[in-house]
């Protein structure tokens, strides 16, 4: 082994025990276990225990999520013992670890081996990713299936865009994300659409024989969905095969007037912790409201009034619905713009540059300095951070661009693509949540890589592990 090749290892090694230190640090001192994480918990419980796909205590079946992560689950509690959560979270270490080879592997193809440890050492520090190796929910082996489809897609195209084992690894991404959450079809959305492009470009052939890899590898994407939609026929009557936007079974009632006064407001992710989260669960404060949630002293009366009636019971009544969509109602005719363009436009920026503390113990109303001063430094030092990321993996982007992508259009345009896909998805939320866009993280890293490969230094053959 060369010298180079040696500290190349050696400097590897050092960021994966970084890495390691740091989402043990999380699990050790940060780890959550609450809300989703118990609503998949006790799917993956009720389906090894009772046979059934649904709710362990009662029985009964549901839908409300895709049984991708509960299948993660179970196959950690088979091991582990059921709702040993804590060892779910050292799973989830190791993914994540991975996922960070993968999106290192991935830049160094792209832009040499320094630009891989470069990448590598961003992805095993970033605090945001790491953090949620210690909650067990999807957005682990989410970003492993982003990374694994990114890696894989690249992998295809230099292995001859054909009939390949790296189109069945891009395929299997694909399929596990989209069943991990109904919204990574927009993965597959990105990705397919580009294969085709790469396949079309390719020398020789007829075209039949060139797109037929890529339009066999889509259907393997959807396949595993036809089981599921058709259980959820037979058991409910529906056709679904993916997961309902409101989350409820069929026949659940659904607050539809509650969410649309509240998207009327709506834009941080306080809002969603105290007042979205708690409809039909817990009291409302009227003070918990901005005050852009009134347009006049009679509004505030009259939501006032209802928030009282409420709280008595803290039950979604149909009556208080609509009064909730009347309310709603008055408010959009006042300002349409408002709430068709500005508040979604602004529930998106704040999913974006928001410190991403959601997950540890500090204030979410961090804005307030005089109330806790150290945790509104270590919010505003996270958005920095947060801030810094974006930065850097845009400026790496620019580059890359800069460059001619260097071969590498479809895979450049199948990354941004999937970021706008998903901006443009989260414009029409509801709720904030710095979470959803974690999943930007796997294209930044990589982007950021351009930034550390010299412009003589060839790409494309370069791997960094």
């Amino acid at each position: 082994m060369t010298r180079s090749r040696l500290n190349l290892v050696i400097s590897a090694a050092a960021a994966l025990v970084a890495g390691a230190i740091l989402r043990l640090w999380f699990i050790a001192h940060a780890g959550t276990i609450a809300g989703d994480t118990l609503l998949y918990g006790d799917i993956a419980k009720s389906w090894m225990t009772r046979g059934v796909y649904g709710f362990a205590a009662s029985g009964q079946p549901t839908l409300i999520r895709l049984p991708g992560y509960p299948l993660f689950l179970a196959a950690c509690f088979r091991v582990f013992g059921i709702e040993h959560y804590t060892a779910v979270m050292y799973v989830q270490c190791m993914v994540d670890l991975a996922t960070c080879l993968l999106v290192a592997a991935l830049a160094g193809r792209l832009f040499g081996k320094r630009a891989g440890l470069a990448a590598l050492w961003l992805a095993a520090l970033c605090p945001f990713t790491a953090n949620y190796v210690a909650a067990p929910l999807t957005e682990v082996p989410t970003l492993a299936t982003i990374a694994l489809a990114f890696y894989g897609m690249e992998c295809w195209r230099a292995a001859g865009a054909g009939w390949n084992r790296w189109l069945w690894i891009t395929a299997a991404a694909l399929s596990y994300s989209l069943l991990l959450r109904p919204e990574q079809g927009l993965l597959a959305a990105a990705v397919v659409p580009a294969m085709l492009w790469i396949a079309w470009r390719a020398g020789g052939g007829d075209v039949v024989r060139k797109t037929l890899p890529i339009v066999a590898a889509a259907i393997c994407v959807v396949l595993p969905l036809i089981p599921w939609a058709a259980r959820n026929w037979h058991t409910f009557h529906v056709f679904e095969p993916l997961a309902p936007r409101s989350a409820a079974d069929p026949g659940e009632p659904v607050p539809n007037g509650f969410n649309r006064w509240y998207r009327t407001w709506a834009i941080d992710f306080t809002s969603t912790d105290a007042v979205y989260w708690n409809y039909n669960a817990a009291e409302i404060a009227i003070a918990d409201l901005p005050t852009r949630a009134f347009d006049s002293d009679q509004q505030y009366a009259r939501t006032e009034a209802l928030l009282t009636e409420y709280n008595q019971t803290c039950d979604a009544k149909p009556e208080y619905d609509v009064q909730f969509a009347a309310l709603a109602r008055e408010r959009i005719e006042d300002n349409p713009i408002r709430y068709y363009v500005a508040l979604p436009v602004a529930r998106v920026v704040n999913m974006v540059l928001r410190p991403r503390t959601e997950l540890l113990p500090i204030a979410l109303d961090w804005w307030k300095w005089s109330k806790h001063p150290r945790e509104s430094a270590f919010s505003l030092a996270f958005a920095a951070l947060n801030l810094a990321y974006l930065v850097v993996g845009l400026l790496g982007l620019w580059r890359w661009r800069a460059r001619g992508w260097d071969g590498n259009a479809p895979l450049a345009w199948a990354m941004m693509g999937y970021v706008l896909l998903r901006l443009a998805l989260l414009l029409t939320m509801d709720n904030s949540e710095p979470r959803y866009t974690l999943e930007f993280f796997p294209c930044l890293v990589v982007w950021a890589g351009a930034l550390f490969s010299p412009s003589s230094e060839p790409s494309q053959t370069e791997i960094v592990l």
